[in-house]
This record gives C-alpha cells, structure tokens and sequence, in this order.
C-alpha cells in the first residue's frame, strides 16, 4: 500500500515548534540530505481487510491517523520507554510508514508482535513501533504492500469544525495505503505542532478527528494558511514536493 516518507521535526524539538514549513534538510527536497545519512527507520501500520467486509476508506484513514497519534502519546514511547529509542532514531531521520494489509491469520500473527490496535467505526489498524528499513520482522514483512483499495459506500458526513481536520489535496489520486500514511502524517504534524497541554487533551480526549478532501476552492488557503502541511518526498506515487495533507487542529488556527 505505501512506504511512505515525509518531512521530519527532531526528536529534541520544542513541544510547540511549528512543523509546516520544510527544513534545509528535509525528505521534502528530492536530493540527498543528512537525514539520508542516519540509519533509516520505518513506523509499519497494518490494516485489517477480510474478503468480506472491507473497511470503508475515510473509516480507514481515519483510524490509521489515530494509530499513529496513539503510538506517539504512548509511555513506552517517550523517556525510557521501551519503544523511545526507537521512536528517536525513526524521528531523526527521514520520516516514513509503511501500510501493509493483513486478513485472517496473517491478522493474528500481527496481533501477536508488540504494538496497539486501534479502532475506528469498522476499521481496525495496529500500530508498531519503528524498525530497520531493512530489518522487519518476518510475519510483517510478509504482508502485501499493494494490491487492496478501499472506497466509501457513501460519501462522509461533513467534519466537525470545532474538532481537528485532516485535509486531502482534492487534486491528487493516491492508493488507499498511501492515504493512510498521508494522514499519519498530518496527524504528527499537527501532534509536533501543539504545546504538551494541548496534547494531552488532545489524548484524553481520545484524538477525536476527521479525515477530507478539501473543496479545490479552498485548497489553496488552507496550504497558505500557517496550519502544518505535509508534502511528500515523490518515493511513491505522486511527484516530490506534493503536498499531500493540511493538518487543522483548532489550537492551531490563527
């Protein structure tokens, strides 16, 4: 579905650092930079997707970006954490997720590794903690990358205004696996972005959120607009420097 890479913040960055504008060295820039000098590290995501009854799409997103705001709030990943060194050596290189698919069996032994299930409406999405690009463990590396998309039966109500919003370029036309590592994406933004108060009721809360496409209309305001933007580094499917997703929390509005 998506190996995925997008811009980095450092793990020491303050807690309210603004993430939005791309750095000198940043996997926005199509060339090499120092990040690409660091040990790479991948954040695998896997979605649940029975034969019979996929997952809707926006459900899917949604829960996918949930995941990985669920993983950065985790104990085990800050501190001492058991995850934390892993957690630092995955955000001071290029960022990237990985979404596979796993039905039946295959679910299971997922289930089986360290990591945290998240829910959505229908969707179910693990989470793990970063690994080796080139090091995943067997029974996740086994899992398909490509090959499954996911639609909506109905189009998604309209999103909450009052509650956080992960915006979709309406121009670009991405697998679902690729949308689902976008929106991790823009969620992490949005999560480097806010003060430590805003983010722990953002996770008291339950990281209520939504996940749309933009109106073409409003496309271009909400890129412009200081809120976080995620553009992609063009490894896979769309052309480097895309931007991808706007990142709406309303702590960030101006």
């Amino acid at each position: 579905m998506s190996n995925d890479p997008t811009t980095p913040v450092p793990a020491s960055v303050p807690a309210a650092a603004p993430a939005a504008a791309p750095t000198p060295d940043s996997p926005f820039r199509a060339e090499p930079g120092d990040r690409d000098l660091a040990p790479q590290f991948v954040l695998p995501l896997v979605v649940r997707i029975e034969r019979a009854a996929p997952p809707p799409r926006t459900d899917a997103l949604e829960t996918a970006a949930r995941a990985v705001l669920v993983m950065l709030g985790d104990e085990r990943s800050t501190g001492d954490g058991a995850w934390a060194r892993a957690m630092r050596d995955w955000q001071d290189a290029r960022i990237r997720k990985v979404v596979r698919r796993a039905r039946g069996a295959e679910w299971r032994r997922a289930e089986a590794l360290p990591g945290i299930t998240v829910t959505g409406k229908s969707a179910e999405v693990r989470v793990f903690p970063p690994v080796p690009l080139d090091g995943w463990p067997k029974d996740l590396a086994r899992l398909q990358v490509s090959g499954t998309d996911l639609d909506d039966p109905e189009p998604p109500a309209a999103a909450d205004p009052a509650a956080p919003v992960l915006w979709m370029n309406p121009d670009l036309d991405m697998s679902a696996g690729k949308a689902m590592a976008q929106a991790g994406h823009g969620a992490q933004l949005a999560w480097w972005a806010l003060s430590d108060g805003e983010r722990s009721a953002w996770r008291e809360a339950g990281f209520p959120l939504s996940v749309r496409t933009a109106d073409p209309a409003r496309w271009g305001g909400l890129t412009t607009g200081g809120l976080p933007v995620v553009r992609d580094a063009g490894f896979t499917e769309i052309a480097p420097g895309s931007c991808t997703v706007v990142a709406d929390h309303p702590a960030l509005r101006r």
